[in-house]
C-alpha cells in the first residue's frame, strides 16, 4: 500500500514538473516554428530540442511542446486579461510600451498619437537593434501627459480647401502626406483619381490652414531656391524620384517602410493562392503587388520581375522594407519573394506568402530559407 503511493506521488510531482516546464500549443494556420518561438519568447533550436519527433513542416492541430520560460507566458496572458477588463489600461513602467508580438513602430506610434520619428529618438537603439517582443520602449513625456485628458473642448483646427495641379512622377502618397491626410481621404475628396492618378490633373483638397500654408511655403521655397526650375524638377526634388536602377526615392522612407509593414503583416494567415492578389489568398508577387499598391507605388508581377527591380544589397546590408528573394525547390531562378519586417544578429526575418502556410513570417535561420536565399533589393531609400 505504500509503495503504491510513493509511486503514484512521484507520478504526480512528475506530471506538475512537467506542466511548469511546458507549454502546449495546438498548431494552427500560418504557424511555423519562427512564429511560435516569437510568440512565446523562446529560441527556435528550444522548441525543436523540447519537440525530437516533430515532423519538419507541422501539421494542422498537432500538438507541440514549448519551453515555459519562467512561467512568462502565462503570466502575460493574465496581465492581458487584466488590462482588458480595466480603464485605462496601465503601462507596467510610467512612460514606456511593453512589445507585444507583431507589434510594429508605426502600429505604436499610432497608439500613442505620437510620430514614428520620435518614438525613435526616445529610444536610440531602435535605429541598429529593432524591435524585440517583451523589450520596454520609452514613449515621449508629453504624449504620455496628454493621454486621458479630454479632448471634447479642443478646438478643431480652421479648415480651408485648395487646388492642387498633379505634377510628374509625383503619388497619392506623396500628395497626401503633404496635406496631412491619408490616401483615402484623398481619392473620397477626389473620386476621379481613385484608379489613376493623371499629371496635370486639378486636385480639390480640404485640409487645415496650417498644413496648406506649409505647402504653400515649401512652393515659395523651390521657386526662390532656383527660379529656373522646372514643374517636373520642382516635383521630383520634393516628392518621389527613381534612380538609374529604379530605386523610388521618398521623403521621411522610414515612415512608409513602417506602413508598409504594417499593411503587408496585416495579412498573416490568409492562405496561399496561386496568381492571387487580394485577401482571398496571395501568391508571394501578389503578396508585395497587393502592399506596395496600396501606397500608390507598382511592382512588376512576377518575383523574378521584381528581383530585377531596385539595387542589389548584401544580407548584412538588408534592412526592414528590403525584398528579399529565393529560388526553391532546385530552381536555377528566382521564383520567390518576400519583404524584410526585422534584421537582428545576422537574421533577416520577413513576410510572405508560402505554399504551404499563406502569409506568415519566416526566417533566414531556417535552414530550408538559409538553403535557397538568392538576393536582397532595396527597392525604397
Amino acid at each position: 500500500m505504500i509503495f503504491r503511493f510513493t509511486v503514484l506521488l512521484l507520478f504526480f510531482s512528475l506530471s506538475v514538473f512537467s506542466q511548469d516546464k511546458y507549454i502546449r500549443h495546438t498548431i494552427s494556420k500560418g504557424d511555423n516554428l519562427s512564429v511560435l518561438a516569437k510568440k512565446y519568447g523562446v529560441k527556435t533550436k528550444d522548441i525543436v530540442e523540447a519537440n525530437p519527433n516533430a515532423p519538419k513542416i507541422l501539421k494542422l492541430n498537432s500538438v507541440l511542446l514549448i519551453p515555459n520560460t519562467n512561467n512568462k507566458t502565462t503570466f502575460n496572458k493574465k496581465s492581458t486579461e487584466t488590462v482588458a477588463n480595466t480603464t485605462p489600461a496601465p503601462v507596467s513602467i510610467p512612460g514606456s510600451h511593453e512589445v507585444l508580438a507583431k507589434e510594429t513602430l508605426w502600429g505604436i506610434s499610432k497608439k500613442y498619437n505620437v510620430s514614428v520619428e520620435d518614438l525613435k529618438k526616445a529610444n536610440p537603439l531602435l535605429e541598429s537593434e529593432g524591435l524585440k517582443i517583451g523589450q520596454q520602449i520609452a514613449i515621449p513625456s508629453n504624449v504620455i501627459a496628454d493621454q486621458g485628458k479630454p479632448v471634447e473642448n479642443a478646438p478643431k483646427p480652421e479648415e480651408v480647401e485648395v487646388s492642387r495641379e498633379v505634377k510628374p512622377k509625383e503619388t497619392k502618397y506623396a500628395i497626401a502626406k503633404e496635406f496631412g491626410i491619408s490616401v483615402a481621404e484623398l481619392e473620397k475628396q477626389n473620386p476621379a483619381i481613385k484608379k489613376k492618378l493623371k499629371v496635370g490633373y486639378v486636385l480639390t483638397i480640404r485640409t487645415s490652414k496650417e498644413k496648406a500654408d506649409a505647402s504653400e511655403a515649401l512652393k515659395e521655397t523651390f521657386e526662390i531656391k532656383d527660379p529656373t526650375l522646372t514643374p517636373e524638377q520642382v516635383a521630383e526634388n520634393s516628392t518621389v524620384s527613381r534612380d538609374s536602377s529604379t530605386v523610388i526615392r521618398v521623403e521621411n522612407s522610414s515612415d512608409l517602410i513602417d506602413r508598409l509593414i504594417e499593411s503587408a503583416t496585416g495579412n498573416i494567415g490568409t492562405r496561399y493562392r496561386s496568381g492571387g492578389t487580394t485577401k482571398a489568398g496571395f501568391d508571394c508577387s501578389g503578396l508585395m503587388i497587393c502592399t506596395f499598391n496600396n501606397f500608390d507605388i507598382r511592382l512588376p508581377r512576377s518575383s523574378i520581375e521584381q528581383s530585377r527591380i531596385g539595387m542589389k544589397v548584401s544580407a548584412n546590408e538588408a534592412q526592414k522594407g528590403d525584398l528579399i528573394f529565393f529560388k526553391t525547390n532546385g530552381r536555377r531562378h528566382i521564383n520567390h519573394v518576400g519583404m524584410v519586417v526585422e534584421v537582428a544578429d545576422g537574421e533577416i526575418k520577413f513576410v510572405h506568402s508560402s505554399t504551404h502556410g499563406g502569409v506568415m513570417i519566416s526566417s533566414t535561420k531556417e535552414a530550408y530559407y538559409g538553403r535557397n536565399f538568392s538576393q536582397v533589393n532595396r527597392v525604397l531609400q
